[in-house]
Order: C-alpha cells, then sequence, then structure tokens
C-alpha cells in the first residue's frame, strides 16, 4: 500500500485502542459491538465524515482479523458491523478562468516564486496527485519528450505528458532558479527546498492558498482541487475518458466516470440560468 494509506489506517487503529483505553478495556478479547457503538457515536458527534467512518470501520475490521490468526483475539467483532453508505459527492473544480488567475500571480521572479509558479503548471497540466508532485524525482521529468514518469498508488508506474507552457516553466525552473536555491547543494528531486529536500504537502498546501489570494480567489482551495480541474478540464473539451483514467492513475474507470458528472451538473445549472422557461 501507498505510505499514506498505510499512515492513514495505523491511524484509524490507534484512534480506536486509545479509545478502548478511556473506556478501561485492557483486553482486546473484551471488545463487544457496544464498544464499537460507543466509538462509532463518538466519531459521529465529531462529524466526522461517512467516506473516513468507512475506511476506519475497514481498518479495524482487517486488524482485529489479524488479531484472530495470531491467536490475540477470541473473535472479530467488527464483523457485525456495515459499513455506512457514503452518498456520491462531486469534486469541486476551480473554472478555467480561476486557473488562469492562479497560473499567472504577480511577483514569480524570485527563484521561489519561479519554482513554486512552476509546480503549479506541472500540477495543472499532469492532474498528479500532491504527494506525486513534490517527491518527483529530478530524473522522473523528460523536457525534450514532455512527460514525467510518475510511480502512483501500489507503485505502477504511468507517463503523463505535459503542455509546452509548464515545459517552459520547467525548463527556465532549472535553468535559473533550482541551482540558486541549493546553493551547492545536491539533490535528486526535481523541486526542491533550500534544504536540498523536498517540499511537504502541508507546505505546498500552504504555497497554493497564499497563491489563490494573492489573485483574488478567496474559496478553500486545495492540491486536489487542481486535480480535479485537470480532469474536468480534459473532458469537457472532448477528452477520451479512458485517456483521462490512464493520466489520474485511477485503477478503476467507473472512479473517473464522476468527472462527467461534473460536466453535466454544469450544463444544468446553465440551462436552469438561462432558458426562459426553467
Amino acid at each position: 500500500m501507498a505510505e499514506n494509506s498505510i499512515e492513514a489506517y495505523a491511524a484509524d487503529i490507534a484512534l480506536f485502542l486509545n479509545f478502548l483505553v478511556s473506556c478501561k478495556v485492557r483486553q482486546l478479547h473484551g471488545v463487544d459491538i457496544l464498544h464499537i457503538q460507543e466509538f462509532l457515536e463518538a466519531q459521529g458527534a465529531q462529524k466526522i465524515s461517512k467516506r473516513s467512518n468507512s475506511r476506519r470501520i475497514s481498518a479495524l475490521k482487517s486488524f482485529f482479523n489479524f488479531l484472530v490468526r495470531e491467536n490475540l483475539a477470541e473473535h472479530n467483532p467488527f464483523l457485525a458491523i456495515d459499513l455506512p453508505r457514503s452518498s456520491q459527492t462531486l469534486p469541486k473544480a476551480l473554472s478555467q478562468q480561476e486557473v488562469m488567475s492562479l497560473l499567472a500571480p504577480p511577483n514569480i521572479q524570485t527563484p521561489i516564486g519561479k519554482r513554486d509558479n512552476a509546480m503549479l503548471f506541472v500540477l495543472y497540466s499532469t492532474g498528479l496527485r500532491v504527494s506525486e508532485l513534490v517527491g518527483l524525482p529530478l530524473s522522473a521529468c523528460n523536457l525534450s519528450a514532455g512527460f514525467v514518469r510518475v510511480l502512483g498508488k501500489g507503485n505502477k508506474e504511468r507517463l503523463i505528458p505535459f503542455g509546452d507552457q509548464a515545459r517552459e516553466k520547467i525548463d527556465d525552473y532549472l535553468k535559473t532558479a533550482r541551482p540558486l536555491i541549493l546553493k551547492n547543494k545536491r539533490s535528486n528531486f526535481l523541486f526542491v527546498t533550500r534544504r536540498g529536500t523536498c517540499m511537504t504537502r502541508l507546505r505546498f498546501w500552504q504555497i497554493l492558498r497564499k497563491t489563490a489570494l494573492a489573485v483574488g480567489i478567496e474559496k478553500e482551495i486545495s492540491p486536489h482541487m487542481i486535480r480535479h480541474s485537470f480532469a474536468t478540464h480534459l473532458l469537457s473539451h472532448g477528452a477520451d475518458l479512458r485517456a483521462v483514467q490512464m493520466m489520474l492513475g485511477h485503477a478503476d474507470i467507473a472512479t473517473t466516470q464522476i468527472y462527467t458528472h461534473i460536466d453535466q451538473e454544469r450544463l444544468k445549472s446553465i440551462h436552469k440560468k438561462f432558458h426562459p422557461r426553467g
């Protein structure tokens, strides 16, 4: 599994174990369905999403299966728990004009500014996950061919093309900004910090948010929203669904199909707004 998934599942298990300690449950074989119901009620009081609760239950169900196999628990109480049904929510995307504003912020001529701007261009041009973007190796970017090689979820490799504007931004960053940021240090990462390491996901989110505010975008924005925008804009301009699936790295095309619903919702809103008889 991806490192981020492992961290999430470990956090889910630790959360439940801490809950058991608060209930003075010291032995795992003493866990029953009432404890689980109390735990889920406590999570519901914190307005945890159905999707997060589903992941949490799945993680704990697998964990208790492991405990039973290792003779550390007598039974798996989570087998009696059904996963909550989660309603499908459409991912939020920026308009094309908002993206253009985001890609042309003021004051980008400093080395750090050039780096940040190049990262935004790559993110929108390729639809990478933020963890894939910040961790891109220098060797993964082929400027002459115009693509990046990405090792995504499940260690699955994919090649994603990027446009001429992104190529120009990367080339300028590599020639005029990256050496100044590193100051004689060496790094295997494409986008570097002054320490020669890659940027954290949180730090890039902060940069994105600051850039959005600078160009007048006040809505809540995230790197994943740029990924959503990449897919939505491609499909709205007639891109093949299968091709978008490959670029996004989705294992199931049904995951990609949700972006076709976004465009349908946009058409509905336009119809409702402008049709004389509603």
